[in-house]
């Protein structure tokens, strides 16, 4: 049993005690629930959000702007705080491969009795379902019904999950054989956890046993300088801009050999798009991202060997 196992079977029963105190004075129940209203009235100001994103083999963008590209295969939490537990299950992108993407999503809203019951959600490839395991789309009849509300983007490819009591939005994407996950968390939501929860990776990332190394990443600059040109056109086709996004495509299509990778690229940055409200932060671009230059004469060897590891460093 991983980490992540472990730790979902502690939390996923779990009532969360909100930290947060809503002012009651003057509000109807449907204001109590809606998060931006409540923070607006109490401290004058929209709150600020954090953006945090999980696609491809897999790459996280945390809440801190890091970026890793990670080993990780089982099941890791990507959040886990007093209102949200949000696992990943990853799984070998190929038989025989090193290589790991997102088989499945399990989101769990917590119970938070002014608002919501307890709520949970589950993706899997090819089962991207437009509702939560109840059947329910919304949290119900009750008054302020709509602050918990899933609906379908995209028939069996996008879904979007918005929780206004919390100030938080969730978007769940398939490409290819992948699952992505993005979301933006009112930051005072994101930082209600203790230090009990602190393997999280839209928080500290992924775990330094999980992360690819330079060191390991340089090993395989000149085997593999030729590289991937037409993963490169491919991703530059969607991906002008040669940041973290674009480097990750490249690596996404050439360790899959699936080129509806540059969908999960794609994706991840346009939600980035939406949910950052600074957008000098949207693009990333970090040192030894030069070393992803892999030849398609290597692709076999990637995806059958630990090979693979070493072509990608953040």
């Amino acid at each position: 049993m991983s980490l992540g196992q472990s730790s979902f079977l502690r939390k996923s029963g779990r009532t969360a005690q909100p930290r947060l105190k809503w002012e009651e004075g003057g509000f109807e129940s449907l204001d109590i629930c809606n998060y931006e209203k409540s923070f607006l009235y109490k401290h004058g100001q929209p709150p600020s959000y954090q953006h945090c994103a999980a696609f491809g083999d897999p790459h996280i963008r945390t809440f801190h702007d890091d970026f890793h590209t990670c080993r990780v295969e089982g099941s890791w939490p990507l959040l886990d705080n007093d209102y949200l537990f949000v696992q990943a299950t990853s799984s070998p992108v190929a038989k025989g491969s090193n290589a790991t993407v997102t088989s499945k999503l399990t989101i769990i809203f917590k119970n938070m009795k002014e608002c919501i019951d307890q709520k949970v959600y589950q993706a899997e490839i090819d089962n991207l379902p437009a509702a939560f395991e109840d059947s329910s789309v919304n949290r119900g009849e009750r008054p302020g019904g709509s602050s918990l509300t899933i609906r379908e983007r995209s028939a069996g490819r996008h879904v979007e999950i918005r929780a206004e009591y919390i100030g938080t939005t969730i978007t769940i994407w398939q490409a290819g054989r992948q699952l992505s996950f993005t979301v933006r968390a009112a930051e005072e939501v994101a930082q209600a956890f203790t230090e009990e929860q602190d393997l999280q990776l839209c928080v500290e990332g992924c775990p330094r046993s999980q992360r690819i190394s330079r060191s390991e990443c340089c090993h395989a600059r000149e085997a593999a300088e030729k590289a991937a040109e037409t993963a490169r056109a491919l991703c530059k086709e969607m991906l002008p801009v040669e940041d973290v996004y674009f480097q990750s495509c490249v690596f996404d299509v050439v360790t899959s050999g699936d080129a509806n990778f540059t969908m999960a690229a794609h994706g991840a940055l346009e939600d980035a798009r939406v949910f950052l409200p600074n957008a000098e932060k949207l693009h990333i671009f970090q040192a030894g991202a030069g070393c992803l230059r892999v030849s398609s004469s290597f692709l076999l060897l990637l995806l059958t060997s630990g090979l693979w590891a070493v072509l990608w460093h953040f």
